[in-house]
C-alpha cells in the first residue's frame, strides 16, 4: 500500500505491529500538495516501542482555581471538569504500559500525531485552500490501542495539549454519570458510524452515535455543539471496527484494520487495473481516437487534462474524448450536454481515477463514476459510498465521493461507464 520510503517513515522498528490506519475522506491517495510529515491523507498506527498509554487514577474535587491549578501543574495527564466557579473535578490519570494512545486534531503542538484540517470538497486544485475558522478542535480526540492481542483500538473525544490536560470548561456539556465518575462532550462533538457487516460489499450503514471523553456512547445531540447531551446507547461501544467513520466536524476519517487492508486492494493492483483498461484501446465513438487514463501520480493531483482523458456523459455513461458541441447551456459550459450517442442531455465531466485503495471495498475493476465528480472506482464501492450518510456542517447528513468529498447528486449518486473498444 505505501511505498517502501513511507513504510520506514511510519514505522517505528523493523517488524511493528500494526493496529491499523485512519485515511482522510476527501483525498485521491495524497493531500493536493502532497503528505508532508504529521500533516498527511492517511496515518498509520503501530506499536510503540514503549507504551505511552493513560487511565483514570486518582479523582480530586477542588474549590479554588489555585487548588486546580496545583493539581495541573503535577505533570501528570488529567482531565478537568469546571462545574462553576468555584468548583472543579480534576481526574488525573496514571502510565498503562497495556495500551498506545494516538492523538489527532488540527493543533501542529507535539502531543498531535496526526494533524487534520479541514476538508473542501473538490478542493484539490493543487492549492490548499484557507480555512477562515476551521470547526475542527485543536485537540480533537485520542485512539487507544491495546499493545497484545487481538490490538482493540477504542475511540475517546477530546486529546490532552501539550501540559498533557484537557479542560472542560463551565459551558461544555459535562455530567457525573450514576456510578460517580464525570464525563463530557467537546464542543462540536465526535461522531462515529460503524458500518453493520464491517468493510465489504455486502456492508450497509449504521447509525451516527457521539463519542464522550470518557468513550461512552451517546445519540446524536440536537445540533452539533448543544449543550444537551444526547441519550447515553448502552449496547454500542467506542471499539473500532473495519469501516468506521469518524467525524471532527469538518473532516472524517475511515478507520482500517490491519486485517481488513490486507484484503484490500494494493496501489500496484489499482495500476494494473489502469493498465488493463489502457490495453483495450477504448475509444472516443466519435472522434475514433483511443482515450486513456492518466498515471496514478497525476489522477492524484488532478493536474491539467491530458489529450487522451476519457471524458463521460454522466447522464447515461457514454464515454468520450473532449469535443466542444452539443451544448444546452452557455452560462455553465458542461453542465448541460447533449451525448452524441443517445442524445441525452446532462453533465459532461473528465473521469479520473479513484487512487486511494483504503476506500475500495473490494477488488473489482473500475467500471462506476460517481456524480457529479467523475471519480472511478469498483462498482460495489460506488454503490457503498452512494449509501453512506456523511456529515455536513452542523446538522446535515448527504453522501458524498470518498476520493474528493464532493456531495452525490441526490437523483443519481453514480453511473456505469460504456467504453466503446477499438473499431479495428
Amino acid at each position: 500500500m505505501f511505498s517502501s520510503s513511507q513504510e520506514e517513515y511510519c514505522a517505528p522498528s523493523k517488524d511493528p505491529v500494526k493496529y491499523g490506519e485512519l485515511v482522510v475522506l476527501g483525498y485521491n491517495g495524497s493531500l493536493p500538495n502532497g503528505d508532508r510529515g504529521r500533516r498527511k491523507s492517511r496515518f498509520a498506527l503501530y506499536r510503540r516501542t514503549k507504551a505511552n498509554g493513560v487511565k483514570p487514577s486518582t479523582v480530586h474535587i477542588l474549590n479554588t482555581p489555585q487548588a486546580s491549578k496545583a493539581v495541573n501543574c503535577k505533570g501528570q495527564h488529567s482531565i478537568s471538569y469546571t462545574l462553576s466557579r468555584n468548583q472543579t473535578v480534576v481526574v488525573e490519570y496514571c502510565h498503562d504500559k497495556d495500551t498506545d494512545m494516538f492523538q489527532i486534531g488540527r493543533s501542529t503542538e507535539s502531543p498531535i500525531d496526526f494533524v487534520v484540517t479541514d476538508t473542501i470538497a473538490g478542493g484539490q486544485d493543487g492549492e490548499e485552500t484557507p480555512i477562515t475558522q476551521s470547526t475542527i478542535s485543536r485537540f480533537a480526540c485520542r485512539v487507544v490501542c491495546e499493545r497484545n492481542p487481538p490490538f482493540t483500538a477504542r475511540i475517546y473525544a477530546a486529546g490532552f495539549d501539550s501540559s498533557k490536560n484537557i479542560f472542560l470548561g463551565e459551558k461544555a456539556a459535562k455530567w457525573k454519570n450514576p456510578d460517580g465518575h464525570m464525563d463530557g462532550l467537546t464542543t462540536n462533538g465526535v461522531l462515529v458510524m460503524h458500518p453493520k457487516g464491517g468493510f465489504t460489499e455486502e456492508s450497509k450503514p449504521g447509525v451516527w452515535r457521539e463519542i464522550s471523553v470518557c468513550g461512552d456512547v451517546y445519540t446524536l445531540r440536537e445540533t452539533r455543539s448543544a449543550q444537551t447531551p444526547g441519550k447515553l446507547v448502552e449496547n454500542e461501544s467506542n471499539i473500532l471496527q473495519d469501516g468506521s467513520l469518524v467525524d471532527l466536524c469538518g473532516a472524517t476519517l475511515l478507520w482500517r484494520t490491519a486485517e481488513g487492508l490486507f484484503q484490500a486492494p494494493t496501489q500496484k493492483h489499482l495500476e494494473a487495473l489502469r493498465q488493463e483498461i489502457n490495453a483495450a484501446r477504448p475509444q472516443c465513438p466519435v472522434g475514433l481516437n483511443t482515450l486513456a487514463f492518466p498515471s496514478m501520480q497525476r489522477s492524484r493531483a488532478l493536474s491539467s487534462l491530458e489529450d487522451k482523458q476519457p471524458w463521460v456523459y454522466l447522464a447515461c455513461g457514454h464515454v468520450h474524448g473532449y469535443h466542444n458541441w452539443g451544448h444546452r447551456s452557455e452560462h455553465e459550459p458542461n453542465t448541460q450536454r447533449e451525448c452524441p450517442m443517445c442524445r441525452v442531455v446532462g453533465p459532461y465531466v473528465p473521469l479520473w481515477l479513484g487512487c486511494e485503495p483504503a476506500f475500495y471495498v473490494d477488488t473489482g475493476a473500475p467500471t462506476h463514476a460517481f456524480v457529479p465528480c467523475g471519480h472511478v472506482c469498483s462498482e460495489k464501492s460506488v454503490k457503498y459510498w452512494a449509501e453512506i450518510p456523511l456529515p455536513h456542517g452542523t446538522h446535515a447528513f448527504h453522501a458524498a465521493c470518498p476520493f474528493c468529498a464532493t456531495q452525490l447528486s441526490l437523483t443519481q449518486g453514480f453511473s456505469k461507464l460504456i467504453f466503446q473498444g477499438p473499431v479495428d
